[in-house]
């Protein structure tokens, strides 16, 4: 059945009726969708617990979730494509991707429109809450998923809560951390505060042997905090003994109090796209011919499992997105689609980690499986046409690679020829952005300054091909992405070797980088109800970054204008800062910029074996000069935008302007 009804809850003029460009005025429509699936259909079948959910009397399974359309007034006015985006943690952000707005991550039901990229480019939009989890009611989107009935549970399976401080506390609520206050979710409680099963683990780097907390030194409670240290039972959230420690990698496992069908999430980005592409009644009727999907680190891994699942047919058959694009999500999945799946996690070992990682079939030496990422997708049909946007940090992170080198052999493979693989060249997971800090929005702090490159204009450019290939018919540029064959892949620990000479630069260490190894998961983890905490069977997999060049730029991508003419050295990783604990280890998305000396002088005294700002510039107009010339070269190899070349020397230029003025 899928999609049954679009309730509308709110409907007003975009920007009190604003026209942008050609487009004109656009309306902002609200709403909740309301689904119902019958766990039976073969299109529905891959669903963890979808069959053991409440059933409503004529057998379907029912829940709901969020929507947001945002469509030009008039539709004759529309680009026919309908970019339908994966909420962030319940954020709309396709705004600040696209059209750069502000890259703040506070919730908010706001959207701001920025340049008016999209907008003036006629495209309209549709967000639709998938994430169980999302706190509700909330100015972020979710879905209120299935739940599986007590009567109904089996006793297999439990949920894993990792957390790794950035400093001393006794309590954590139990939902994910990684992304610190502006990702927290609702607490996932316990079962049972005095549930045996229960278990706590600590280690220092990721892949040492995990130590057993025991049970009596912590708790299903919180701190005191006018109480002098006591504690107060609390089934959200998780006290220690003494505190946890900065820097330390605890894992907290146990059972749920509930269990939803975390799986349900798929199925609602598939029914509201088809039905909005399809449906008279869809708010885009009359304006879309075609559907491109967008997700953005948690929802690139989202769209990685969605196909991985072979969902992009709905349940008559129909294929759902015509393209995909898909950004920074690595070689990874996630926790989207199994029991007590939280999907909010990222770095903690589990299903999403597990080979296959590159699209077309090949062995896991490991295993002995032979897989791809696309096998389902293409025995149900409906491929789209995909394109994978990286940036460095999806490879120092350890699983980037992955996805485009044969497993056995640690050669090249090629994407398939529906595939466009990019890698931005010398950036961290978000885009960069000025004042110089060490300090992320997370409530992280890096041992160097964040990078500053901002990637934006390749981005929508990628965004703008991938368009023209699924309405037009127009090849999109080859990939770009490091290849062992031309020597732009290089391991890790050659890069760092490279980069070892730049003053003032902290570096991990090769032996505490994250990786991707082989894990035994138990004998359900293929029904979707894994055993955890993951056991590693064997040593990570190889994988390559970026070689770089003599500014310790990379090489193996697309290299914005600022790294193709640089001021700093720009690194798509960055230590955690020593205050922090973790020593050696890296923070999973920041990067780091180490700008260049400024003259001789300063490059004489720190003996930095880079060219000095004023040896390699005459001038700043010579400097932003070069910066028009390379985005010219971009341009004309269609990487770029020819709207963005003053945009992308702007940002050239700011970067400058901050470089020379670091210390005024």
């Amino acid at each position: 059945m899928g999609l049954t009804r679009l309730e509308i809850v709110g409907r007003e003029p975009f920007e009190d009726g604003r026209a942008f460009g050609d487009t004109g005025p656009y309306e902002r429509i609200d709403a909740v969708a309301h689904y119902a699936v019958h766990p039976s259909h073969h299109a529905n079948v891959g669903i963890v617990d979808l069959d053991r959910a409440e059933r409503h009397a004529e057998g379907t399974v029912r829940f709901s979730g969020d929507a947001t359309f945002l469509v030009p007034v008039d539709p004759a006015r529309a680009n026919r494509a309908l970019l339908f985006e994966v909420p962030n943690r319940g954020n709309r952000i396709a705004m600040r991707s696209f059209s750069m707005a502000p890259f703040d991550l506070m919730p908010t039901d706001e959207i701001t429109p920025g340049d008016g990229f999209l907008l003036e480019r006629g495209w309209c939009i549709a967000w639709c809450g998938w994430q169980w989890d999302v706190p509700h009611p909330s100015v972020r989107m979710g879905l209120r998923a299935p739940a599986v009935p007590n009567a109904n549970r089996n006793p297999d399976g439990r949920m894993q809560l990792r957390i790794q401080p950035d400093r001393a506390t006794h309590t954590f609520a139990l939902t994910d951390h990684h992304v610190g206050s502006v990702g927290n979710h609702a607490p996932i409680a316990t079962i049972d505060p005095d549930d045996p099963g229960a278990a706590l683990w600590v280690r220092e780097h990721l892949f040492d042997t995990p130590v057993r907390v025991p049970r009596n030194e912590w708790a299903f409670s919180r701190q005191d905090d006018a109480g002098g240290g006591s504690t107060i039972p609390d089934s959200g959230s998780v006290w220690l003994a003494g505190g946890f420690e900065p820097g330390r990698i605890y894992d907290l496992v146990y059972t749920p109090a509930e269990c939803p069908v975390v799986g349900a999430g798929l199925l609602a980005v598939r029914d509201l796209a088809s039905w909005a592409h399809r449906s008279a009644d869809s708010p885009a009727a009359g304006c879309v011919d075609h559907v491109i999907a967008e997700g953005v680190s948690q929802c690139g891994r989202f769209l990685r499992t969605f196909f991985h699942a072979g969902l992009n047919c709905d349940e008559d058959g129909n294929q759902v997105f015509d393209g995909v694009l898909v950004h920074v999500a690595g070689g990874r999945r996630g926790e989207f689609n199994h029991r007590y799946g939280q999907p909010s996690v990222q770095p903690t070992p589990s299903l999403g980690h597990r080979f296959p990682f590159a699209d077309e079939p090949q062995t896991d030496p490991r295993s002995g499986h032979r897989a791809g990422l696309l096998d389902h997708q293409r025995a149900a049909g409906c491929v789209p046409k995909i394109f994978y946007t990286d940036t460095s940090s999806e490879y120092w992170r350890g699983d980037a690679g992955l996805a485009h080198r044969d497993a056995e052999s640690g050669s090249d493979v090629e994407p398939p020829a529906e595939v466009r693989r990019y890698l931005f060249s010398s950036t961290q997971h978000g885009p960069g952005a000025l004042p110089f800090t060490s300090q992320s929005m997370f409530g992280s702090h890096g041992a160097n300054r964040l990078n500053v490159v901002d990637y934006r204009p390749l981005f929508r450019a990628a965004l703008e091909n991938l368009r023209a290939w699924v309405a037009d018919g127009i090849t999109p540029p080859e990939s770009v992405f490091p290849r062992v064959a031309d020597t732009t892949a290089a391991t890790r620990n050659e890069v760092l070797g490279a980069l070892a000479r730049i003053p003032g630069a902290a570096l991990p260490r090769a032996d505490r980088l994250p990786s991707i190894a082989p894990m035994d998961l138990g004998e359900h983890a293929d029904e979707g109800i894994p055993d955890l905490p993951a056991r590693f069977t064997g040593e990570p997999y190889p994988t390559c970054v970026s070689a770089v060049d003599g500014f310790g730029n990379e090489l193996g991508g697309l290299r914005m204008p600022d790294v193709e003419v640089p001021v700093a050295t720009h690194t798509g990783f960055n230590p955690r800062h020593a205050d922090t604990g973790g020593d050696g280890q890296i923070l999973e998305y920041l990067g780091s910029t180490v700008p260049l000396p400024r003259t001789a002088a300063e490059r004489e005294a720190t003996s930095d074996p880079r060219p000095s700002i004023a040896e390699r510039y005459p001038s700043r107009e010579a400097y932003l000069a070069e910066v028009r010339a390379a985005a010219q070269r971009l341009v004309e190899a269609r990487y770029l935008l020819a709207g963005d070349v003053e945009l992308c020397i702007a940002l050239a230029g700011e970067r400058y302007d901050a470089v020379m003025n670091i210390d005024a």
